[in-house]
């Protein structure tokens, strides 16, 4: 953004003096004429000294002290991390050139399947975008086990709070985290304040969190108030049940989801939370609903933090700028700071030309010092210590308050979707019985009985 606005200010600047020139024909040429000489000048540096770049690297090459790294990955540049984790890493290893290349990010798992099953892929480095995606990978045959080398390197997989757990398969890992996304409940705190209520906290359970939604709820047709949102994926209410560790989405038995369908129902019917069936209908997204300003507080990704200090910043969002964030609810009994998540991995493909220096790059990003890069970026990775959460909490815009600052800080993590070779065809299943239960067109029971059928048929 500083550079955006520095460039405006310097694109500004030359036209009011051009303009102050206007009278002056014999002026203004010489100035343009000038401009154009040192534009060229200047061009002409920029290509010299890439050139020299260019053929100092392929000296270095030549002489075997410099290795480029093919790294494959998508939205290269609207992604604000990787260029900075590149520098991080040259500024420690000189001789290390990392060359980006970009497959687009709508098919994105299937082009790099693809190429990583031709018989010339030379990509070093590959960013594994969902869990599908990976088991393609890895059921082709096209990632390298990671597991000797974590184990020689001395890799502390704890740090990543079990997601890798989630992601080995037949006692294996092929990939590791850079990048976390974590549940947690975002709350407007003029909602609280008006009402006179006590802000949420970073320690509720689902029965105090429904408590305390119905106690700044106003019903009043015309400014309603709802204490609860829940956007239309099942994610928002099925995962509630997965933050024990007892159960997950893939095991072909839902029974566990049912108290959260009961409450969140009965919420609806209460008019806690928005009806469903309007949300689908209308289509509203659910930054749009917590942006209105009558949303007390809604469950929600923290890809959802960017979200709300840009548009505060921009004046696009202005009832809801006095926001803060608490730790996910939990089950009694259950950890505080146990939630769900996604991420975003790296992964050694089998044909890479340079195994050993790839494989330090992709310490380097999954570890700590490609952790700190990350913050500063204002994005979650998928390690975090309290220098790594302090470096999110310090960005502009961020609540100033120790209760949204700690709600970064995880116990548990629980991939919304582990690694299962069904999982698609399972999602099909339980999306298609969430939208008939939330609708009402079947109770929870026959909802729950239909997920239970479906899904064991499939994985037999």
């Amino acid at each position: 953004m500083k550079k955006i606005v520095s460039s405006l200010l310097v694109a500004s600047m030359a036209a009011t003096s051009l303009a102050a020139c206007g009278s002056s024909t014999t002026t203004t040429a010489t100035t343009t004429t000038a401009t154009t000489a040192a534009a060229a000048t200047e061009a002409a540096k920029a290509e010299t000294a890439a050139a020299e770049e260019a053929a100092t690297t392929a000296a270095q090459e030549a002489s075997g002290d410099a290795v480029t790294l093919k790294w494959a990955l998508w939205d290269a540049s609207a992604t604000t991390y990787y260029q900075p984790l590149i520098d991080a890493y040259k500024a420690e290893h000189p001789n290390v050139n990392i060359e980006m290349v970009d497959l687009g990010s709508t098919d994105y798992s299937t082009v790099l399947g693809t190429q990583l099953s031709g018989s010339g892929s030379d990509f070093d480095v590959v960013t594994i975008k969902d869990v599908p995606g990976y088991m393609t990978l890895v059921n082709k045959g096209v990632l390298e086990p990671l597991d000797d080398k974590i184990s020689a390197d001395g890799i502390n997989l704890s740090q990543y709070g079990g997601i890798t757990d989630q992601v080995t398969i037949d006692g294996k890992l092929y990939e590791l985290p850079f990048r976390s996304d974590i549940w947690v409940l975002f709350y407007n705190k003029d909602i609280f304040d008006k009402a006179g209520v006590d802000y949420p906290t970073n320690d509720m359970t689902w029965e105090q969190y429904d408590e305390l939604a119905r106690k700044v709820t106003d019903t009043t047709p015309g400014s309603e108030v709802y204490g609860s949102h829940y956007h239309t994926w099942r994610s928002t209410i099925q995962l509630d049940g997965i933050l024990d560790g007892k159960n997950t989405i893939v095991d072909g038995n839902y029974d566990f989801t049912k108290p959260y369908y009961e409450m969140v129902l009965k919420q609806q019917q209460d008019g806690v939370c928005m009806d469903y069936a309007t949300l689908k209908t209308q289509g509203l997204h659910y930054s749009d609903a917590f942006a209105q300003g009558n949303v007390a507080m809604m469950n929600m990704g923290s890809w959802f933090i960017s979200t709300l200090i840009n548009k505060i910043a921009a004046g696009e969002y202005t009832d809801c700028t006095n926001w803060g964030m608490v730790k996910y609810p939990h089950a009694e009994g259950v950890e505080p700071g146990s939630t769900l998540a996604t991420i975003t991995a790296l992964a050694l493909p089998v044909s890479a030309p340079h195994k050993d220096e790839a494989w330090d790059f992709i310490k380097f990003v999954t570890g700590e010092e490609g952790a700190e890069v990350l913050a500063k970026t204002g994005n979650i990775p998928a390690m975090t210590n309290e220098d790594i959460v302090s470096a999110i909490a310090s960005m502009d815009g961020f609540p100033q308050d120790d209760t949204s600052k700690d709600a970064l800080i995880t116990s548990h993590t629980y991939l919304e979707m582990p690694a299962n070779d069904k999982s698609s065809e399972i999602e099909t299943v339980l999306n298609e019985q969430h939208d008939l239960i939330m609708t009402e067109s079947v109770t929870i029971d026959e909802g729950v009985q239909a997920m239970n059928d479906g899904v064991q048929a499939i994985i037999g």
